[in-house]
């Protein structure tokens, strides 16, 4: 299913420093929620309600505030798990102790299905994996059979004869443990060990990280591209996509390299101050507060831009795409950091919230998004 773009609560203008202001305020919240390791971040119904009580508070979509407070939690994990991470023989020893994961998780501050990750790695019986290891001291069939462990807890962890190291099968009597019906029609059980039931209630229980949510983020890419590779074609706008171009041999592609230039309309005297315009903004005949910027290509980002995300990953991608085809469109679907600031390579990265109502091709013609195009 092709998700719908974000809808905006107005079609009202701020000015550039009260979107300043709203922004600063959403952030700062996300970094002290974050840093303080609040409750949101260990329970999937108090995340949501906590982000849905910001998103009212600021006046940010729902989705905005979400993509801004993943933003946020990304950059605090690259900060600080190269600390938690040597203390792993300690964390392993509370779980061995019997100390749960997710409560291991709360009082460290570290998302639960990476705990869960972190004690299978150490706590698990893998002994098929007989391969020589890599650089990392971990060998390839390690890595996937602890990814099936974390999507599988119940399959590939279950039974606690064969899933826990010997050396750690007296931790299984220090937490709880239930037993799983063989079958319909047999009275026969079969026991789900301790490390199967903990690393299922962790993965569970984390909002943001863990096989469901990448899943999820990865789907939700796909459908903004697809829907905005339907938006080109129902303005009758000629495209080709990424999958093509890496078809016939192409590298550093954006989502869309468009077949022609198109003109986008943005503010002469401070673009910075501009949002997305609507066609009743467009006045063809009076220009002079105007111009039109060409783009060559459009590159979809299902996340809220800002200005860590959009200065250290998105601006340093895009720019190969501005050195190889010119002049290009970035949208953020779930808004975006004021213009003022955002990086934009000297002008030639635009930044919308959304596709444009109105692009102009290069013979003069008008496409536009309610299908009324003309010269």
């Amino acid at each position: 299913m092709i998700t719908s773009p974000v809808k905006k609560s107005s079609r009202h203008v701020e000015s550039d420093g009260a979107q300043c202001d709203a922004y600063d305020q959403a952030e700062l919240w996300c970094r002290e929620r974050t840093s303080s390791g609040h409750d949101m971040l260990f329970s999937r119904q108090i995340f949501h309600n906590e982000i849905k009580t910001a998103s009212n508070n600021f006046g940010l979509p729902f989705e905005a505030i979400h993509s801004l407070f993943r933003n946020a939690h990304v950059s605090y994990m690259k900060r600080t798990s190269h600390m938690l991470k040597s203390q792993t023989t300690r964390h392993v020893q509370s779980y061995l102790n019997g100390a749960s994961i997710l409560n291991i998780a709360k009082k460290v501050n570290y998302p639960p299905s990476m705990m869960a990750r972190l004690i299978v790695e150490n706590v698990a019986n893998n002994s098929s994996s007989n391969e020589l290891e890599n650089t990392l001291g971990v060998n390839v069939s390690n890595r996937k059979f602890i990814t099936e462990a974390i999507r599988h807890p119940e399959k590939e962890l279950g039974d606690a004869s064969t899933s826990v190291s010997p050396e750690y099968l007296f931790s299984e009597s220090k937490g709880r443990s239930v037993h799983k019906e063989k079958g319909d029609n047999d009275l026969q059980y079969i026991p789900l060990s301790r490390l199967s039931l903990e690393v299922r209630e962790a993965v569970d229980s984390d909002p943001m990280y863990g096989p469901h949510h990448d899943r999820m983020r990865h789907t939700i890419g796909i459908d903004y591209e697809l829907l905005l590779e339907q938006m080109l074609h129902s303005m009758q706008i000629p495209f080709e996509t990424e999958e093509e171009l890496r078809a016939r041999g192409t590298a550093r592609t954006p989502d869309i390299l468009l077949s022609c230039p198109l003109g986008l309309q943005v503010r002469k005297t401070n673009y910075h101050q501009i949002a997305e315009l609507h066609e009743s903004d467009i006045d063809v005949e009076n220009s002079d507060e105007y111009e039109w910027k060409m783009i060559c290509w459009i590159d979809s980002k299902a996340l809220y831009g800002d200005v860590g995300t959009h200065t250290s990953s998105v601006l340093p991608q895009v720019e190969s795409y501005v050195h190889r085809f010119g002049p290009g469109l970035v949208i953020y679907w779930f808004g975006h950091a004021p213009l003022s600031r955002l990086g934009d390579s000297h002008g030639d990265v635009l930044i919308r919230d959304g596709l444009p109502d109105v692009f102009m091709l290069p013979t003069g013609e008008f496409r536009r998004k309610n299908g009324q195009n003309n010269t």
